[in-house]
């Protein structure tokens, strides 16, 4: 990072620090969940504005166009601290070990912390819709004191690796629902073409994932759900009747140009306004934005809800 020209903050990770706390002092990130405590999901406004980032235990390292984007992690940790610290910015969803070094740096007192459960379904392989729960159990987000869970639902209808990723997340909601801890599932349909995995964002199949997803364990009482905005964005009104359960608009990778952010900010406030979705979960579209300004990324994104 050089400086407030890349995000916009002044942030500075000191990577020999985090190792060295990892090698004499590991207890100290338990210590500091300790400190951090639990907090409200949502709070008076009834909105959530989440920043996203378990991308990199899948694989999935690209943002903007650029294969390694997120590879730097003293780079993605000050961008993520950089986005924290900015008002109306809820919490962060993320992975154990983007979250430790979080909580070793301080950066998640009072904000919403939600760990990612299965992120087994590494990008681009064979086996990538066998979507094995290899992140956060319900009872690690419970020892950590964190505030919720997500797990993401992608099926194909040709893949038999998916009904083996659709009993695993039924049975990781249950468990959530019994420690009372939110969860955030998140539903595709996705098809191979030419060996490449692709979610189908219409509003047809946008639909049939939220109804098998709204569907799914002994207990909806906990359950969110993370949607993406259909490809016309004139389809979510009747797209999101299919659920009353609440839910959090998916941001995803928008593009590399301005042009694009610009587009993706008008979908997403358009369907903010429906009932049933109750705010924002993103993550490079914010973090590696286009001209390289967090704090202007993401306070657009903050104005939205």
């Amino acid at each position: 990072m050089s400086g407030r020209d890349r995000t916009g903050g002044d942030r500075r990770v000191d990577l020999a620090e985090l190792v060295r706390l990892r090698v004499q002092h590991p207890e100290a990130i338990a210590e500091a969940a300790e400190r951090r405590g639990r907090r409200a999901l949502v709070g008076p406004s009834g909105r959530l504005m989440i920043i996203a980032a378990d991308h990199p235990a899948r694989g999935a390292l690209a943002a903007g166009g650029d294969d390694l984007a997120m590879a730097s992690r003293p780079e993605l940790l000050e961008r993520l601290c950089t986005a924290l610290s900015r008002p109306g910015v809820d919490g962060v969803l993320a992975t154990a070990d983007i979250l430790d070094d979080l909580l070793l740096l301080g950066a998640l007192e009072d904000k919403v912390v939600i760990g990612s459960m299965n992120r087994g379904g590494l990008a681009g392989s064979a086996f990538e819709l066998d979507d094995r729960f290899t992140g956060y159990r319900p009872r690690d987000l419970v020892r950590a004191g964190f505030d919720a869970g997500k797990l993401l639902l992608r099926l194909d209808y040709s893949d038999t690796g998916s009904l083996s990723t659709l009993h695993a997340a039924a049975r990781a909601i249950d468990e959530m629902a019994e420690a009372r801890l939110p969860v955030f599932v998140e539903p595709f349909v996705s098809r191979r073409a030419d060996g490449v995995l692709r979610n189908d964002l219409g509003a047809d199949a946008v639909t049939r994932s939220i109804a098998i997803a709204s569907g799914l364990a002994g207990s909806s009482a906990y359950t969110w759900l993370k949607v993406p905005v259909t490809d016309d964005p004139d389809d979510m009104v009747r797209v999101m009747e299919t659920s009353t359960l609440p839910a959090v608009l998916l941001g995803g990778d928008v593009g590399g140009t301005p042009a694009e952010q610009e587009r993706a900010y008008e979908k997403w406030r358009s369907a903010l306004r429906l009932p049933t979705v109750r705010g924002l979960v993103a993550g490079r579209s914010l973090l590696y934005p286009a001209d390289g300004d967090v704090v202007a990324a993401v306070d657009t994104a903050v104005g939205l809800l």
